[in-house]
C-alpha cells in the first residue's frame, strides 16, 4: 500500500499516475474521484456544515481502504492519492489496512510552490485554501510520519521514479515499518 499525500498543488495527481504506471500491477484510487461519485449533498473537506463534511471525510477514508485492501489481496499495489493532513487519519488508514504493509509519502514542495500551481490551475479546478496554514499545520501533525520528499527542484517523473525505488526504505509507517 502507498499513501501519497501533501497539499493541493503538491503534485499527488500527477506523481501517483505516474507511480502507478511503473509498477507491474498497481490500481490509483483517488479521493477526489470517491468524493465526485456523491451526486447531491456533497460537501469538499473544508466546506459547511463542518460537521458534514468531516463525516464525508471519513466516508471517503474508509472507502478508500476497502478499495486498497481489495486491491492488495488481489495482488495489485494501490497507489492512493488523497490529502492525509492529521495523525488521527493517518492512524485510521494504517489500522483499517493492517496486518498490510503501509507507506506513507508526503510530498513537500513548500506552501509557495503549492500556491502557484494552485494558481496555475484552471480556476475550476482551484482549492481554495491557506496554503501556509496547512503547510504548518501538516507539518506539526504529521512530522516523523513516513517520508517527507521535497520536490520542488523534481520534475513529476523523477519525483515518481525516486517514489518508486525509495518508499520501502524511507516511507514505512504501517505494520512492516
Amino acid at each position: 500500500m502507498l499513501i501519497v499525500t501533501g497539499m493541493p498543488g503538491a503534485g499527488k495527481t500527477t506523481v501517483t499516475r505516474l507511480v502507478a504506471s511503473l509498477l507491474p500491477r498497481s490500481a490509483r484510487l483517488a479521493g477526489d474521484d470517491l468524493n465526485g461519485m456523491i451526486t447531491r449533498g456533497r460537501v469538499w473537506a473544508l466546506g459547511e456544515p463542518a460537521d458534514e463534511a468531516a463525516r464525508q471525510v471519513r466516508l471517503c477514508n474508509a472507502n478508500l481502504c476497502a478499495l486498497a485492501a481489495n486491491f492488495a489481496d488481489a495482488a495489485f499495489t494501490p497507489v492512493i492519492d488523497w490529502v492525509v493532513p492529521t495523525r488521527e487519519q493517518l492512524a485510521f488508514f494504517v489500522a483499517r489496512l493492517a496486518p498490510r504493509p503501509v507507506l506513507f509519502v508526503v510530498l513537500a514542495p513548500g506552501p509557495e510552490v503549492c500556491r502557484e500551481r494552485n494558481e496555475a490551475r484552471d480556476p475550476r479546478e482551484r482549492v481554495p485554501y491557506d496554503h501556509r496554514a496547512l503547510d504548518a499545520g501538516m507539518r506539526r501533525e504529521l512530522g516523523g510520519a513516513g517520508w517527507w520528499l521535497d520536490t520542488a527542484a523534481l520534475t513529476p517523473g523523477e519525483t515518481a521514479d525516486l517514489v518508486v525505488r525509495e518508499a520501502a526504505r524511507c516511507a514505512p509507517v504501517g505494520p512492516a515499518a
